[in-house]
């Protein structure tokens, strides 16, 4: 069974080495903690993680952020030791019209060894569960590169429609409500 969670200090070890190992750049998705310190992750990563989602300490130009890491049961439940994060998603609570015309509300990122199996498209449906509580628009903006239709396919998997395209990808729109 797949599952979000919010980023927590609960989690923090298994949290760290996800996004620790992670790559800076892959297919759009940017991670700025790659490489990062446990420490580093401990005192400034995470908790500006959970401030963002909480609209706290945010940027000039920022929106809420909710960070979330798609966790894998790994066919057993009860045994929370044995649970692993597959991937990871940020929902942007609202647009600004950068946003809009750019990355939208979503990231997702699904770690090399999980991919091919579902696990982005059961994601980003748990994730649209969490956007109809929080977006106030009446529809979730997203983007993904030209080059990368394994996450397009997601997209229009979970009802997108695409908006448009040009030559940095493809905007794809999937209604709320």
């Amino acid at each position: 069974m797949l599952y979000l969670k919010q980023a927590n200090f609960e989690d923090i070890e298994k949290e760290h080495a996800f996004v620790a190992n992670e790559p800076a750049d892959e297919n759009g998705f940017l991670n700025d903690s790659a490489g990062i310190s446990f420490e580093e992750f401990k005192t400034a990563t995470l908790p500006r993680m959970i401030d963002w989602a909480q609209g706290k300490n945010l940027p000039e130009g920022f929106v809420p952020e909710t960070f979330y890491f798609l966790w894998s049961d790994e066919g057993n439940p009860d045994d929370r030791t044995n649970h692993v994060i597959v991937g990871e998603f940020r929902l942007r609570h609202n647009l600004t019209p950068a946003l809009e015309n750019g990355s939208g509300h979503v990231g997702q990122f699904i770690k090399k060894e999980y991919r091919g199996r579902g696990y982005c498209t059961e994601g980003l449906r748990l994730l649209i569960e969490e956007a109809r509580k929080i977006v106030p628009e009446d529809e979730l903006y997203m983007h993904c590169n030209s080059d990368n239709l394994a996450s397009l396919k997601v997209m229009l998997k979970n009802g997108g429609i695409i908006h448009h395209k040009d030559e940095s990808g493809f905007y794809v729109r999937i209604k709320l409500r």
